[in-house]
């Protein structure tokens, strides 16, 4: 039977940046990951490049993460953005700032985070354990005693710190083992739903694939509620799928689409899409109809491909309805701007999202009362830490959710291993 002070189960990046923190306040620590290698879920994230953190003001990022991002704030005293770039820096891993205030290794390749997070926790001497899938958290009278690992094996801490991630993106090891180890020690867990996962829809021209493929860029996508009251507005690139909506800006609405639907009763929500979010109707009116008396003999249709994606173009007009053949100087009014507004918020219902399994981000987790947002303690079994995607917080894509596990693991790391020397477990 071996003892350390932390075990901290899940070698995920909040994980990782647990082990880090934990093994430089000088604490003994074992991480232990139920697969073959560490930091899976970093290797693929960023498309392979690996999105570390986002530039953006404090108070900005706490904005980009809807899912209870206040509740970071504490974390992100001890280990902010900020602190992350510099840390990667401190480790050889020069990063680069591109869009939207993304961070990403100069390398291209998430492979070079991850490596040197791995040898930096090797060089802390954390014992690491891979393939031990973890049976149980041990809990004695009221405090954390270690694991059992499914081979039997025990091991002993002062301290464990749960970070297992979520349940999406189970093929990297987040298939929500934690929950049940947490619900263990008396803590309530949220429902868990899919964030940042593409949307369904039943609409007569996706089930048709008319549209399927197309992407369109700096669209401005709206989810509106049963009353007509807009619930969220995201514009960025989106792309149309044989099965409804995917891209960024529908991976944004995801999570309002899901809780509309608690709401509704599990109806469709309506969503509407703004070709053109940058200029009002009236403006793209002029603008088009400018262009259009320059060349008064070009048809409807014709004129229409100058503007929209050509196959867009007879969805449009069937949903008027306009003749295709109009030309400018027999231009009816009233469908003309019948035909702006549906530029301007062309409808589509949708009937949900795709699966959890689907999902990059989990939402729901372990209740945020029941822990302490200063050390990631849990405030019902003394020992007991949590960080990353366990918890019920949740991000956009774009570097946020990274950041808060960075953030978190720092934070429970550094709060175990000071709890852990000031109360050594007793052999």
């Amino acid at each position: 039977m071996q003892q350390q002070d932390i075990i901290i189960i899940g070698g995920g990046p909040s994980g990782l940046m647990a082990a880090v923190a934990a093994g430089e306040s000088g604490a003994s620590v074992a991480l232990v990951d139920k697969g073959d290698k560490l930091g899976r879920k970093l290797g693929i994230s960023g498309g392979g490049r690996c999105n570390v953190t986002n530039a953006k003001d404090l108070d900005e990022l706490i904005r980009h993460i809807p899912g209870n991002g206040r509740f970071l704030y504490s974390a992100f005293s001890h280990f902010s953005n900020r602190d992350i770039i510099a840390f990667f820096e401190q480790l050889g891993i020069p990063l680069k700032e591109e869009d939207n205030g993304r961070m990403f290794p100069a390398s291209d390749k998430a492979k070079t985070v991850v490596d040197a997070l791995i040898r930096k926790v090797t060089t802390l001497g954390i014992e690491i354990y891979t393939h031990a899938p973890v049976a149980d958290v041990l809990y004695e009278q009221g405090h954390t005693a270690g694991i059992r690992l499914q081979s039997g094996e025990t091991l002993r801490s002062r301290c464990v710190i749960i970070a297992t991630g979520g349940k999406s993106v189970p093929h990297t090891g987040s298939t929500g083992d934690g929950y049940a180890w947490a619900e263990a020690a008396g803590h309530t867990i949220t429902e868990l739903y899919p964030t940042e996962v593409p949307l369904r829809s039943s609409e007569p021209f996706i089930r048709r694939r008319e549209l399927q493929g197309l992407s369109l860029r700096n669209v401005a996508l709206t989810v509106w509620n049963a009353k007509s009251k807009k619930i969220v507005e995201h514009e960025g690139d989106m792309l149309f799928t044989h099965f409804g909506l995917s891209g960024p800006a529908a991976l944004r609405c995801s999570q309002f689409v899901i809780k509309e639907q608690r709401k509704n009763g599990g109806k469709p929500v309506r969503l509407t899409i703004d070709w053109f979010p940058t200029q009002t109707k009236e403006a793209l009116s002029a603008q088009w109809q400018q262009a259009w008396k320059n060349e008064p003999r070009k048809s409807l249709r014709n004129s229409l491909k100058s503007w929209l994606p050509d196959r867009f173009v007879p969805l449009l007009l069937e949903s008027v309805p306009m003749d295709a053949s109009t030309t400018y100087d027999h231009l009816p009014k009233q469908p003309w701007l019948e035909l702006l507004s549906l530029v301007k918020a062309f409808p589509i219902q949708i009937n949900g999202t795709l699966s959890l399994d689907e999902a990059f981000v989990t939402g729901g987790g372990v209740h945020l009362k029941e822990v302490d947002p200063k050390s990631m303690g849990s405030k019902l079994m003394d020992g007991l830490y949590f960080c990353g995607e366990i918890l019920d917080v949740h991000g956009y894509t774009g570097g946020y959710n990274i950041t808060a596990a960075f953030a978190t693991g720092y934070t429970a790391g550094k709060h175990a291993a000071e709890h852990a020397q000031q109360h050594p477990l007793q052999s």
